[in-house]
């Protein structure tokens, strides 16, 4: 995929107004380099060839957002002038959005958080940092899955989709695991088709991926109470740096390789070199 044409067609069609069209009604929308630019996906498909569906463009390294979740003013101010008409909210919570993050600047900045974050533990002045790794991992695994990231409509925030499919992403940050695993909430993986879990080290960056169907864990895993814990020995032949096992719902191979620790990349490479 050419990435300049791409953008190109995406800058001639913000050009002009399309008030007339039915491309309003479309529920993908691409995001140029200039991020005020977007295009529809149903325009796109007719200009190039190879991209039919969304998961054409996450194969690219575009990640896939709800409109709902972000509720993006240039989005809202760029679809009212090119189809005259106001962004309603209930067409809006449909619309999806697909755009190409800058990763070197972002691990560039995963570099520099990491820096930051060293000084603030050695003065003790982070003693519990979980919340930025959290929005960190889940949004490793929303690059390499595909995912969708959605309002929720529980209390819990967010939720996640691959292609229609509830999908529960399970964040762990440490060097090590914990000897009574990634403790996570029977509920969720209930209400879930997919459960994935993404180890990040204390550097942030990647050391382990597990990707599992939700009925595998409740068969194999669940016992009495209201959460489960998935040790590493139980999970083990199921991680990428030692198995397959579900490796081919990665979109973005790139994006793991990128945001893996060298040793987890080293493992993983060769699964991926016929796609790069």
């Amino acid at each position: 995929m050419e990435l300049n044409q791409l953008f190109n067609e995406i800058a001639e069609f913000s050009k002009t107004t399309h008030g007339s069209s039915t491309f309003d009604k479309d529920l993908f929308f691409i995001q140029g380099l200039n991020s005020k630019e977007f295009a529809p996906l149903k325009f796109i498909s007719k200009r190039f060839e190879n991209i039919k569906h969304p998961k054409d463009l996450l194969k690219a390294g575009f990640v896939l957002n709800s409109y709902d979740l972000s509720m993006d003013d240039q989005f809202s101010a760029w679809f009212e002038k090119q189809f005259s008409k106001k962004l309603l909210r209930n067409i809006g919570k449909n619309i999806s959005i697909l755009s190409k993050p800058n990763e070197n600047s972002i691990l560039r900045g995963v570099e520099e958080v990491d820096r930051c974050y060293s000084i603030l533990r050695q003065n003790q002045v982070i003693l519990n940092g979980k919340n930025f790794p959290t929005q960190l991992g889940e949004w490793y695994a929303k690059c390499i899955f595909g995912l969708k990231q959605i309002k929720s409509t529980s209390q819990r925030g967010f939720d996640f989709d691959l292609e229609g499919k509830r999908t529960e992403v399970k964040v762990h940050w440490s060097d090590l695991s914990s000897p009574k695993g990634v403790k996570i909430k029977k509920s969720m993986i209930e209400l879930a088709e997919y459960c994935i879990i993404i180890y990040i080290s204390k550097n942030f960056m990647i050391r382990e991926v597990c990707f599992l169907d939700s009925n595998f864990v409740i068969r194999k895993f669940f016992e009495k109470g209201h959460t489960v814990f998935l040790k590493d020995q139980d999970l083990g032949q199921y991680f990428f740096g030692k198995s397959n096992y579900n490796m081919d719902k990665v979109v973005n191979s790139n994006a793991l390789l990128k945001f893996a620790s060298p040793s987890f990349a080293v493992k993983i490479a060769e699964n991926f070199k016929s796609h790069s």
